[in-house]
């Protein structure tokens, strides 16, 4: 009779080994794939925004007016509480007239106007409205897509949507780092080189900030 050979199991700690590499690189790449369009659009805004002196842009100003019919300027006649945004039917009207939405944005009420300020990404807009004429007058400012990037980048009058969105990117990003510094732990034996490489990564931006940041 053929003699029977019983089978060794495996390690435990091996085990253990196999299934945490294959848990950090779903991780890993999940986390990777999940941040990718948005860490390359940080990326190229951290080098825009670190030459934003160098890169020149030419304002673009554009002014209109307008007349609020005279119904809607009965609903101005008295002022609300403080910073009350204007009326609905009020912000349709000065839409249509100068093409810029003040809804539910915050007006300055004062004795004569109704002042709405609507910083965006990338440039800015104001909306005037004369409460005993009805004269609307609104301006918009755009300083170009590389400043509209720029604002992104750094979450400047965006929105609450792009702030949630920010938090959820810096998450994926930090699990994306951490999961990779495991797999450089499990894998550093057989490359000799994982840890001083990490070590200057660490090191470098420390000796700058020290020797050359005052």
């Amino acid at each position: 009779m053929p003699e029977t050979v019983t089978p060794v199991p495996k390690p435990k700690k091996r085990k253990w080994r196999g299934w945490w590499l294959r848990q950090l690189h779903s991780w890993h790449w999940v986390s990777a794939a999940v941040s990718l369009m948005a860490m390359l659009l940080f990326a190229i805004t951290g080098i825009t925004l670190n030459h934003a002196a160098s890169i020149g842009a030419t304002p673009i100003v554009t002014s209109k007016e307008g007349t609020l019919a005279a119904p809607l300027r009965a609903s101005l006649a008295k002022a609300p509480a403080a910073d009350a945004a204007l009326p609905a039917p009020v912000a349709a009207a000065v839409k249509q007239a100068v093409g810029v939405d003040p809804a539910a944005q915050p007006g300055e009420w004062s004795d004569g106007e109704v002042y709405v300020a609507l910083p965006r990404p990338g440039g800015d807009a104001w909306v005037s409205i004369d409460r005993a004429s009805g004269r609307i007058t609104a301006e918009t400012t755009d300083r170009g897509w590389i400043s509209y990037l720029n604002d992104l980048h750094k979450g400047r009058n965006a929105g609450a949507a792009w702030f949630w969105f920010i938090d959820l990117f810096a998450g994926a990003c930090i699990l994306f780092t951490l999961t990779g510094l495991l797999l450089l732990q499990l894998h550093a034996r057989h490359r000799p080189s994982t840890w001083p490489l990490v070590a200057f990564g660490l090191a470098l931006p420390v000796i700058i900030a020290i020797l050359f940041i005052h």
